[in-house]
Order: C-alpha cells, then sequence, then structure tokens
C-alpha cells in the first residue's frame, strides 16, 4: 500500500508554524513527513525560509511517531559532506530511528550564497557522488574516513554518536545520470515527477525492491478560484521544470521567468479547490508509476490547519482506496 506524507515547506511558512503544522498531520494520520531545504523562497510571494535543520529537530521532540526527511539536501556548497552527515547522524538519534536524509544536486537559488559559483549540471553530479561516498562512509562508522576526491577532502574524520541503526539515504532522480547514482548508492529513490521511466532506471541500477517517494502540490480550499489564485502567486514556478529551476540564481529571477503564467496554465498543473476526486487523479499518477510514498505539499502557509483537517476526513480516505 502507498504511504501519504505531509511537507513542510520551509518556503512558506515560520520555523514555528511548521513545527506545529506537523503535529496536526502526524494526529491526522499522515504516515511520513517531508521538509525542504532552502536558504530562499522561490519567490517574494512565499516569503520564508528557515532553517531546516533546526526545523527536523524541533519536529523530531514535538512528535512520536510521523517519519521525517530532508527533501532535499544538497551537500556539495552550502554544506560540506561531512557536516552533513553529522547533522543526519544526530537527527536519526533525536527521532528515534524515524529520519531519512534525502539528497540532491542542488539549485542556484539555495547554494550561489557560499559565493564559490555555480556549477555546470555534470560538475554537481560529480560533486554528489564524492559527497554521497563520503556521507555514507560516516553514517556506517567507519573510523576514520579519509578522503581525497577531486571536489572533497576529508581528513581523519568520525561521527562520535550514531543512532542504532544507519539513517537511510534517499537521492533526488532526473534522468540516466541521477538515476544510476540512487541506484548504487541510495536506500530510497526521490522524484518530483510521476515518470515511470525513473523507477525502471533505479531498478537496472540496482534499486529494485527499494522505496521510492514523490512529491506533488496540490491546492486545497472550499472555494476553487481561491485556490487557483493562490498556487498562481505562490506556485507559478514550478511548470519551468527542472532543467530550468535549478539554474535561476534569486526569488527575482524566477518572478520573471513566470511572468506570463497564467492561472489557467497552473490549474492545468495543479489540482485546486475542494473537488476530492481531482486531487486523487493528480496523486494517482505517482501510485500508477511505482511510488510507494507521495508526500503532498499544501500551498498557503495559513491554510494548513483545514488542509490537514480535509485530508483526515475526505483525502487520505480516498487515497488509501487506490
Amino acid at each position: 500500500m502507498t504511504a501519504f506524507g505531509y511537507t513542510m515547506m520551509c518556503e512558506q511558512s515560520r520555523p514555528d508554524q511548521l513545527v506545529h503544522d506537523v503535529q496536526l498531520a502526524e494526529q491526522a494520520g499522515f504516515d511520513f513527513s517531508v521538509t525542504s531545504d532552502h536558504y530562499q523562497p522561490w519567490l517574494d510571494e512565499q516569503g520564508h525560509s528557515g532553517y531546516a535543520w533546526s526545523i527536523l529537530g524541533a519536529a523530531a521532540q514535538a512528535t512520536e511517531r510521523i517519519g521525517l526527511m530532508s527533501y532535499v539536501t544538497c551537500p556539495i556548497l552550502r554544506y560540506h559532506p561531512a557536516v552533513v552527515a553529522q547533522r543526519a547522524a544526530t537527527m536519526g538519534i533525536l527521532s528515534g530511528g524515524r529520519f531519512r536524509l534525502g539528497l540532491g544536486a542542488g539549485e542556484n537559488l539555495n547554494e550561489h550564497v557560499a559565493g564559490k559559483g555555480w556549477p555546470t549540471a555534470g560538475v554537481r553530479h560529480e560533486m554528489l557522488g564524492e559527497a554521497v561516498e563520503v556521507i555514507r562512509r560516516l553514517l556506517a562508522g567507519e573510523d576514520p574516513v579519509n578522503f581525497r576526491g577531486r571536489y572533497f577532502d576529508v581528513e581523519s574524520a568520525r561521527l562520535w554518536d550514531l543512532p542504532d541503526e544507519r539513517v537511510p539515504i534517499g537521492i533526488a532522480v532526473s534522468g540516466p545520470e541521477s538515476c544510476r547514482l540512487a541506484g548504487e548508492q541510495a536506500d530510497v529513490m526521490v522524484a518530483t515527477e510521476p515518470r515511470r521511466e525513473l523507477g525502471e532506471l533505479f531498478d537496472a541500477a540496482g534499486g529494485a525492491g527499494r522505496p521510492r517517494v514523490g512529491q506533488i502540490a496540490i491546492a486545497y480550499d472550499p472555494d476553487r478560484d481561491a485556490a487557483l489564485q493562490r498556487a498562481h502567486e505562490q506556485f507559478r514556478w514550478f511548470g519551468l521544470g527542472w532543467r530550468v529551476n535549478p539554474e535561476l540564481p534569486n526569488p527575482a529571477s524566477f518572478e520573471e521567468a513566470t511572468r506570463f503564467v497564467t492561472p489557467q496554465q497552473v490549474a492545468e498543473q495543479l489540482s485546486c479547490g475542494p473537488d476530492v476526486e481531482e486531487h486523487v487523479e493528480k496523486i494517482r499518477a505517482f501510485v500508477d508509476a511505482g511510488f510507494t510514498e507521495v508526500a503532498l505539499v499544501q500551498i498557503g502557509a495559513d491554510q494548513q490547519a483545514p488542509f490537514v483537517a480535509w485530508a483526515e476526513r475526505e483525502l487520505l480516505p480516498a487515497l488509501r482506496s487506490l
């Protein structure tokens, strides 16, 4: 049976509100939660971008059952991979084994702040490969870890506090190279598009039988027009696609790139309003593509509590009937 999760979206809510919202999601019966790890929002209208790892630590203490996952952390510029491993191990302990580390090659939007330039896609994937090796070795308890790579060096590192069980690693995929890396190195495949071929490539590279987690944004509201307006205001960047999104450097760039996106174009991509079946049909695409878990993003900071209550009452039962 497919598991359904709740997204703590750092770009659209204050950190304390995110922790409160994930408590509501746990009480409502969501199976797991994922957390974006951004330095900036996509658009000014979203208006937030708290530090994901503090939020995750607070969420681990504020909840008891729900799984937690970074979705996803980029360990190649803003963070050094050895420090990412330390954070993940600490989260494994604080969460009582409920944490999974999601990793990806990142976006210019968040990584350029380190002042190291934004590498080409091929270089980013090479860097991610090195970073994953370092992180895996540290989380496995290797002592010491010495590493000399093309992009990273690690000198006599070890993790002094490790959870009882190794933190699972997820890797975000979008094409053959990332699927190969995930199939070879990841415990979990991560994606934001319901493309069956991603799972097939993941399987062919060694990932057969492992979980695959997808994510989809929706805009629930009793008023469909209000839902569509909110989705257009805050999520119109989504339609640019993942060949464009990683390259733009700041919210102003996303504002300019989406200047001519219409509400109707947003409605064609995102389900909006109160119709359960409309939302279920969009989410079903991930289930049909073989995803074992799907995390839902409810668009709008002030709409989380109504969404969670509606999801408990109507959406989750409908999804579980799939």
